[in-house]
């Protein structure tokens, strides 16, 4: 909102200094600080009214040290994430952009979901909360609407670079470097030369015309990635500060990506793929990096808040969303990979026990306990010890996803 009505200023005034409204950098920046002044200063307002209304977590007993002793901490903190992330977004970003658009749906999409998870966890008293099903056609469903809204909407396209032999330098010296806007299906593969995967070709075994179906294999796509990383960060969640620091940590390298992928002289120069309009998303991304640094405040050890599914499952949902948005959601097995090991962990747990326990009568383990940071805690590592370590590695998986930028 402050975007138009600065641009307004500066058109119909010349206010002095409003002209800078125009420029992603200065508005990012000024998203990043205010959603971390509304996470760090009204955060502690939402645990107070959360502790007030004994918004508390249920603890199983799972021979954790100091696992009971948590039990009472109020949960859905994830509305401070979300508050505080909404509002910068809608003071500093340009509201029309199709990618704002559609990390404002994600947004309140699987926030919804999440926080209807700890209602039922919380009032209803149900340590199930919402049933896995409903969860999975939640996911399923919002993998549907972003799919089909950057598949067909007008406004998302991708420009590729012309080669070198077939660029022509125009009478006044410029050189046309990118061809002209277009929808495409093309993502981006890490460490090949010829980076560039069309999913369409999928369907290439049906014959001419298949490009018409290749909604059907974007979709899909969209459907697992969307569904896959918001499962991931919802294991993740798991102890003080792992989710929000590691996800802070992916934000900030997507925001890159970001700002890289909308910038046509930085795609040029890094010969990525240049998708107009997408520079917008840094607005978003980095009032999100703001509102998960600012929530680590109370997340730390010992945690005064939990974010409970209203934040975890919102932060896979962002975090795929953008991905996918610039073309890098391959990378996410890199870039998320504290997200894939937790995944992993509990697939093979469970799998390996139901085949042993199948095969031999008696179910065996992997894992003293998956996800794989309570096989740490079983191992006798404090918690703390145990987030700052993945925190660690994650910044290196971050590192090495960007640096793929180059590396081919």
């Amino acid at each position: 909102m402050l975007y138009y009505l600065f641009q307004y200023l500066q058109e119909n005034f010349h206010l002095m200094g409003a002209g800078v409204f125009k420029f992603i950098t200065f508005r990012a920046s000024a998203a990043f600080i205010l959603s971390l002044l509304i996470s760090t200063i009204y955060g502690r307002k939402i645990i107070d009214f959360l502790r007030k209304k004994q918004v508390g977590e249920t603890v199983r007993e799972l021979g954790l040290e100091g696992q009971v002793q948590k039990a009472g901490t109020p949960t859905m903190g994830g509305l401070i994430i979300i508050i505080a992330t909404l509002i910068p977004v809608l003071l500093f970003a340009k509201l029309e952009n199709i990618y704002i658009i559609i990390l404002i749906i994600t947004t309140i999409w699987m926030g919804f979901i999440g926080f209807s998870d700890d209602y039922i966890k919380v009032f209803k008293k149900d340590k199930e909360g919402l049933k896995g099903k409903f969860k999975v056609l939640g996911q399923v469903g919002l993998g549907v609407i972003v799919g089909s809204i950057l598949y067909f909407n007008p406004q998302v396209t991708i420009k590729e670079q012309i080669p070198i032999s077939q660029q022509v330098v125009s009478q006044d010296g410029t050189v046309k470097v990118f061809d002209e806007a277009h929808k495409s299906t093309k993502t981006t593969i890490p460490f090949l030369k010829n980076n560039e995967l069309d999913y369409s070709k999928a369907l290439r075994f049906l014959g001419d015309g298949y490009e018409k179906y290749s909604w059907i294999v974007f979709i899909f796509i969209t459907v697992f990635i969307i569904t896959a990383v918001s499962n991931g960060a919802n294991l993740t969640d798991g102890i003080d500060g792992l989710a929000a620091g590691s996800s802070a940590i992916i934000v900030i390298a997507l925001a890159i990506f970001s700002w890289v992928s909308g910038n046509i002289i930085f795609a040029n120069y890094l010969d990525v793929m240049y998708i107009p309009n997408s520079g917008e998303m840094v607005v978003f991304t980095l009032a999100f990096a703001g509102a998960l640094i600012g929530f680590l405040w109370y997340n730390t050890y010992p945690a005064q808040i939990f974010m409970g599914d209203t934040g975890s499952l919102t932060i896979g949902g962002i975090i795929a969303v953008i991905a996918i948005a610039v073309r890098k959601e391959l990378m996410l097995p890199i870039l998320a990979g504290i997200f894939l090991v937790e995944n992993l962990s509990v697939i093979l747990q469970v799998s390996w026990f139901k085949y042993t326990k199948k095969k031999y009568g008696v179910g065996q383990r992997i894992f003293k306990m998956s996800p794989i940071h309570h096989h740490y805690q079983k191992l006798g590592f404090h918690e703390s010890k145990i987030v700052v370590r993945f925190w660690i590695v994650g910044i290196l998986l971050a590192v090495l996803t960007i640096v793929t930028l180059k590396l081919r």
